[in-house]
């Protein structure tokens, strides 16, 4: 048990809150408090209804315990570290805003698109970041194949496609990987560009770490080198 908690504290808070809302939920369906019903992405629900909760817990929601929920928490969490202590190392508000950016671009075309749960789309988002901000690093997937690693969206979705999945779902997060990495990495950076994804003030008040200010330890004129003047000529008074 000390382990497991141990482990938890390790994780960056960001990676640690999501991938612990995606095992308690599922977790939850497990002892039938409730069931996937109640869970997955229904726009009518969410407008009509009011049952706003929809709107977190289809990110939320992998299946059943299994092979498909391991192997999508397992790159769930590594990715999403990767990148809270990567690219976005001391920048937590800019994490937490990448994540509402690509669930708001996620929300608005599952209106349009008929999928039930977003939280593989979202996981094929961050893998889509981290790849085009690593684009030298060797992969090697299963021992199969090695490539770079911005290929790796793409196979994640031969293999999906290969275990029967709905390619839709990849290629959604691929859409909404893009766009962001678009918007954030590269048109800023061209001629005529612009920043468009700027992180609200009140984001950065609510989840970056404030440093203390140094506090001057001596406010006399000069600080310490005056103390040393002054050290200084008294041993030179006492000289005399």
């Amino acid at each position: 048990m000390n382990g497991i908690v141990a482990a938890l504290e390790e994780m960056p808070p960001v990676t640690r809150f999501y991938t612990g809302a995606c095992v308690l939920l599922t977790t939850a369906v497990h002892l039938e408090f409730v069931t996937p019903f109640h869970l997955y992405f229904n726009w009518e629900l969410i407008v009509r209804k009011y049952q706003f909760w929809r709107l977190i817990t289809s990110f939320c929601f992998f299946g059943s315990f299994g092979f498909s929920f391991l192997f999508n928490m397992i790159f769930t969490y590594r990715y999403c570290m990767m990148l809270e202590e990567g690219s976005f190392r001391g920048r937590r508000a800019d994490f937490v805003y990448m994540f509402l950016f690509g669930a708001v671009l996620m929300v608005l075309s599952g209106i349009f698109v008929q999928i039930l749960f977003l939280g593989q789309a979202f996981t094929i988002m961050l893998v889509y970041i981290w790849s085009r901000r690593n684009p030298n690093i060797q992969m090697n997937f299963f021992g199969v194949l090695t490539f770079t690693a911005p290929y790796l969206p793409w196979v994640l979705l031969l293999f999906s496609l290969l275990l029967g999945n709905n390619a839709v779902v990849d290629f959604m997060g691929i859409a909404c990987g893009h766009i962001y990495f678009f918007l954030e990495d590269v048109f800023p950076y061209q001629e005529h560009g612009k920043r468009f994804l700027k992180t609200p003030q009140w984001m950065c008040f609510l989840f970056d770490e404030r440093r203390p200010e140094p506090v001057a330890e001596d406010l006399r004129p000069g600080g310490f080198e005056w103390n040393v003047e002054e050290e200084e000529d008294g041993q030179n008074r006492d000289d005399l």
